[in-house]
């Protein structure tokens, strides 16, 4: 509980600061104005949301790094098994404060940059595209960016209205720091003004130096009230939350792993095995699909660390609530709520006294990235200490 009480201490800290920048905040539309520095615009068009977020916490950075202002694309949510059967195009301040990226570096919402700068600064017919050469071998031509080929970046790039009138092409340079020179020298701003990109300028999984870039994913206030509400209608603390990535996509996934097909460097899970390449600790396949056994054992053991009265699991499959529930024979409540939002589920494992989650996924690296930034704890199933992997025998 006290460490609850000083995470929430560190929370109300963060939000009183964000609500002084608030003030002096540039990015609202009625106080826009040109930036001759210049902007990165871009389709956060690889991955749901757990892979998004970590590009954009890359494109912060990259951003930065040139000293241009960043237009923060929408979120893009997959509603493929629900009507209208189509991709919705969430604006990023739906989820999250924008104003609070500006702690950090200059921001722009894309659709206000669409509305308000582009018609003046980024007229149609001088809107260029910029890509690598290896990507224009993909248009018919072999010499023009693939913007808009395919789903999601079709979709998208209509959601703002762009269509491109040029492409221009490069390669032999990269989005780090060492070709930053490179790239003010080869893009100056006088002359290019609006670097647009088929997808984000950055890595995934995010890069170990953009890591604490997460603190600057503030939630909205309506994300935050709906969340603290549900947490205290359904769950008593101390609670422990669980993240179970299990379904049968994931499944195929890990038989990557399983046949050798894949290293320690899987997707997400830099985040437990370590970033460098060289000492990498073992993915096992228990840290990449848990099974029954090991949910139920690494639930018993944090349950019991932390006294908790309740757990809440989210999933993308079986929650295994009534297996859990017979576990705790009743004495600790066991809550799945799965919501239509990912979001909701993101913002409750955030707030809970202890997390488990899933070395792999993106989406539990997004939770334990905020939870850090918080001092709050986190583990991973085949992993109750960050940085040993669990022995076989407790598997």
């Amino acid at each position: 509980m006290a460490a609850y009480q000083q995470a929430s201490q560190s929370i109300v800290l963060t939000w009183l600061l964000f609500a002084l920048l608030r003030q002096t905040c540039t990015t609202c539309a009625d106080e826009l104005e040109w930036d001759d520095s210049g902007y990165v615009l871009y389709c956060p068009c690889m991955g749901r949301f757990g892979n998004q977020a970590d590009h954009l916490l890359g494109s912060l950075a990259f951003a930065k790094m040139l000293n241009r202002t960043l237009a923060v694309p929408p979120w893009i949510v997959y509603r493929h098994n629900a009507a209208p059967y189509i991709n919705v195009h969430e604006p990023y301040s739906q989820f999250f404060q924008l104003e609070a990226l500006s702690a950090y570096h200059r921001v722009v919402s894309l659709e206000a940059f669409m509305q308000h700068l582009a018609p003046q600064h980024w007229p149609r017919g001088q809107r260029n595209a910029y890509c690598f050469e290896t990507a224009a071998q993909r248009s018919s031509d072999k010499k023009s960016c693939p913007m808009k080929d395919g789903n999601p970046f079709g979709p998208f790039w209509d959601y703002v209205g762009v269509d491109f009138d040029k492409s221009i092409l490069f390669g032999g340079i990269a989005f780090n720091a060492y070709h930053q020179a490179e790239w003010t020298k080869k893009f100056p701003p006088s002359e290019h003004p609006v670097l647009a990109l088929p997808g984000a300028p950055a890595q995934f999984p995010v890069l170990e130096e953009h890591v604490g870039l997460q603190r600057y994913l503030v939630w909205s206030e309506s994300m935050s009230r709906q969340g603290e509400e549900l947490i205290a209608a359904h769950l008593d603390r101390p609670y422990v939350g669980i993240h179970l990535r299990i379904g049968i996509d994931w499944q195929n996934a890990c038989k990557m792993l399983e046949r050798g097909d894949a290293g320690p460097h899987f997707m997400a899970s830099p985040q437990c095995v370590g970033y460098s390449r060289q000492s990498a600790l073992p993915l096992t396949m228990t840290m990449c699909l848990p099974n029954l056994p090991e949910i139920r054992r690494a639930a018993k053991l944090w349950v019991k660390k932390t006294s908790a009265r309740s757990v809440y699991i989210a999933t993308d499959s079986e929650s295994h609530s009534r297996e859990l529930e017979k576990l705790f024979k009743g004495k600790v409540k066991v809550v799945s709520l799965q919501p239509e939002l990912a979001q909701t589920d993101l913002y409750i494992l955030g707030q809970a006294d202890h997390f488990i989650g899933n070395c792999v996924s993106s989406f539990s690296a997004f939770v334990k990235r905020q939870r850090d930034v918080h001092g709050q704890t986190s583990s991973f199933f085949g992993m109750d200490k960050l940085g040993v992997v669990n022995r076989k025998e407790e598997l």
